[in-house]
């Protein structure tokens, strides 16, 4: 089996498997778009080789896997920064949150106290 065709096959799989967590609930599409353009660009990769190995003697890669792996951790590095953003605007979330809850449990701890002022 040729590399190309167990590359596309490998990018098949991650783009089906993330299909299948969004399908499940699993992953929210928000998230697994990235995965999909990941997925989608190793298949076009695959198949569009040759453009491949022109671009990357274009930009000034000797060898083309080197382009490769420069796209990829390129990627990566892009994915994690995204995921990182998202990590924080939830941590924000949940601070807001505990801090609402923390102020409706204090109100109605007040409401109790007053509740038990009139009926006495």
């Amino acid at each position: 089996m040729g590399i190309k065709v167990l590359a596309f096959i490998l990018s098949a799989g991650v783009f089906l498997f993330v299909l299948e967590l969004v399908r499940r609930e699993k992953l929210s599409f928000k998230y697994a778009f990235i995965w999909f353009f990941v997925a989608v660009s190793g298949m076009c990769c695959c198949l569009f080789s040759q453009q491949l190995f022109f671009v990357s003697r274009l930009i000034g890669f000797e060898v083309p896997s080197n382009f490769i792996f420069f796209v990829l951790l390129g990627t990566f590095v892009f994915v994690c920064l995204l995921l990182t953003v998202f990590l924080c605007q939830q941590n924000r979330r949940n601070d807001r949150m505990a801090q609402q809850i923390g102020l409706l449990g204090l109100e109605l701890d007040r409401l109790k106290e007053i509740m038990r002022n009139t009926k006495s």
